[in-house]
């Protein structure tokens, strides 16, 4: 009851400098989770670095921001949206899962006079800014595919999908429908196994153990759902002793594929040697980049799209450091 009661409460945060002359707004955040350690949509970011990134983005802006903590609950999420219609902020963005829930917080703000922008998650009536998995996927799947092409042309390939393909939740079946798409678009014949961990980071190396000896020839195109299994897939590899037999391509890019000024990077351009391709990048850690001019648009009256899509891009060794520059990774 307590943690409900804190939730309830919001932690305002002053950011930015106006433009000029004009006005400020108080935009409402409701975040899907601030539970430590807790990733999101199937990737290695939390929700904390989704708020942190609106905390950033908000500097360049005339917005000052009110967070909430969804909880992942319903009754918390409209909760939250009521406490935001009594503080009477201006804009409402809504990160939660559950779609009634979310049409019905939509009807609430807009009763009040409130617009809403959804986050990952549809809610009816408010636009949408979200990450698109099938395209993520198919980028994914289409490395993999040339990468084949240009080393292992006459060689015995097939390739894996690894990590919680059986889920039905946080687009995975989306990226994997868009991996198989890409390897079949530049590789029409080649064989596609699917390596179902159940989310379990600890599953890889049996799974991907027993497809190594079924196949002690073969070249192995891996994607991994996430960038911890690409790493405990080359781990296996690794282990093995089958690394030159293995190219992974990953998805999210977040800090445990490409690391901090002191971590060990696995995309980096001094590490040559790596059987990591690369990672799609979901950007989450940016969103208040994409988010926060669509909200701004929405405060001045302008029109927005009904859908905003997340870019998606292979970050490689010869990219990550414009992506993701040194001073990026302090």
């Amino acid at each position: 009851m307590l943690v409900a009661v804190v939730a309830v409460g919001a932690w305002p945060v002053l950011t930015g400098e106006a433009a000029g002359q004009e006005r400020r707004y108080t935009v409402a955040f409701a975040n899907l989770t601030e539970e430590p350690g807790v990733a999101i949509e199937g990737t290695g970011f939390t929700g904390r670095e989704v708020r942190e990134s609106l905390v950033l983005a908000a500097r360049r802006y005339p917005i000052d921001l009110v967070f909430y903590d969804n909880q992942r609950s319903d009754a918390r999420a409209l909760a939250n949206a009521e406490d935001a219609i009594a503080r009477k902020v201006q804009l409402y963005i809504l990160y939660h899962r559950d779609p009634a829930t979310n049409a019905a917080i939509v009807q609430k703000l807009k009763a009040a006079g409130i617009p809403a922008l959804a986050i990952n998650h549809p809610a009816a009536g408010a636009p949408l800014y979200t990450i698109d998995n099938l395209a993520a996927g198919r980028i994914a799947g289409e490395a993999l595919s040339q990468f084949a092409a240009q080393h292992w042309r006459s060689q015995n390939v097939l390739a894996f999908v690894i990590g919680p393909t059986g889920a039905t939740a946080d687009g995975i079946p989306d990226r994997v429908k868009g991996v198989t798409e890409g390897l079949k678009s530049f590789a029409p014949t080649v064989r596609v196994a699917m390596l179902d961990t159940q989310g379990n980071p600890a599953q890889v190396a049996p799974l991907l153990g027993k497809a190594l000896q079924a196949h002690p020839s073969a070249k192995l195109l891996i994607a991994a759902t996430d960038d911890a299994t690409a790493l405990a897939a080359k781990s296996a590899l690794e282990w093995a002793g089958r690394l030159q037999d293995g190219a992974i391509v990953s998805h999210g890019v977040d800090r445990a594929i490409h690391g901090g000024m002191n971590d060990k990077k696995e995309i980096d351009p001094n590490n040559r040697g790596s059987i990591v391709i690369g990672s799609v990048a979901f950007y989450l850690d940016r969103v208040g980049d994409n988010v926060l001019p669509l909200a701004l648009r929405m405060l001045r009256g302008e029109a927005v799209p009904p859908v905003t899509t997340a870019p998606h891009r292979l970050i490689t060794a010869s990219n990550v450091f414009i992506e993701y520059p040194p001073y990026d990774m302090n």
